[in-house]
């Protein structure tokens, strides 16, 4: 069953049983202080418009709504961890966290998954980068998220390499014909472009992630017919990932805005709804 919840996600998790579900993937705010927010814009042709685009035409924009959520948190930890706790306690003996942060808290973070996991339970810290939007001239432009994966028994857990999306060789000559055909493995490091302003997958939600992130995701550390949770569900971009691999989902946010996105989203298939 698919499932989307509307409510306080650590209410919402103490409500759910022990060892349940094989993967969590969480997103949860960045902490930035500020109010994260996305306007959604739409371009027409007009020659007395204000933005040129391509061959020199020009356009006019029009803004066709926002949406918004608070990001700040006056003790980050705090708010976080008992949520974090309630994850380890309703992940399967053999399930996996992977934790979705950036530069501003990721190595607090780090430490307080390493206490409630253990240290021997940290399988990688992934590097999602990218390179798209404004650079800063006074320091190196941050273009990459971390997201920190964590095995509740680092002896038995998924990992499904016969599964994964395998990438081009750089030099596919030195690597020869067969290694070339058949492609390499992704590394800790992961190359993937955010979702465009302009795409078709974009919602218009702040933060929105990328599906083919949360489909590398899904394929390495589940199987299908599992169930994938998200309690820090935004846009339901894992909802999205899962149910294209054949992964039941149950998904959490407290922002009606994201279940208003999240509906027009999952639209074609069952999904059930409540709080």
């Amino acid at each position: 069953m698919n499932r989307v919840l509307l409510g306080d996600n650590l209410d919402v998790l103490q409500t759910m049983p022990s060892d349940s579900v094989p993967l969590i993937y969480i997103d949860p705010p960045f902490n930035t202080g500020k109010t994260q927010r996305r306007t959604s814009i739409r371009t027409v042709r007009d020659e007395a418009g204000d933005r040129r685009g391509f061959g020199g035409h020009t356009y006019r924009t029009h803004a066709e709504g926002s949406m918004a959520y608070q990001d700040a948190h006056d003790d980050y930890l705090a708010w976080l961890e008992p949520r974090l706790r309630e994850v380890h306690r309703v992940l399967t003996p053999n399930g996996t966290l992977y934790c979705h942060l950036d530069y501003r808290e990721v190595h607090y973070c780090k430490v307080l998954l390493d206490t409630i996991f253990g240290r021997e339970s940290f399988l990688n810290e992934i590097i999602w980068a990218y390179d798209y939007g404004g650079r800063t001239s006074r320091k190196w432009p941050p273009k990459h998220d971390n997201i920190l994966l964590y095995a509740k028994d680092p002896e038995r857990y998924t990992f499904n390499t016969h599964d994964m999306e395998r990438l081009p060789y750089l030099a596919p000559k030195l690597a020869g014909p067969e290694k070339a055909a058949r492609g390499k493995l992704p590394t800790d490091t992961w190359f993937l472009t955010i979702v465009s302003p302009t795409g078709k997958e974009k919602t218009g939600y702040p933060t929105q992630k990328p599906l083919r992130l949360l489909e590398r995701i899904i394929r390495a550390s589940s199987n299908p017919g599992d169930t994938v949770l998200d309690c820090f569900a935004g846009s339901g971009t894992t909802g999205l990932a899962a149910h294209a691999l054949g992964r039941s989902f149950i998904l959490i946010d407290n922002n009606p805005e994201a279940l208003a996105v999240m509906q027009r989203r999952f639209q074609g298939f069952p999904v059930e709804s409540g709080s």
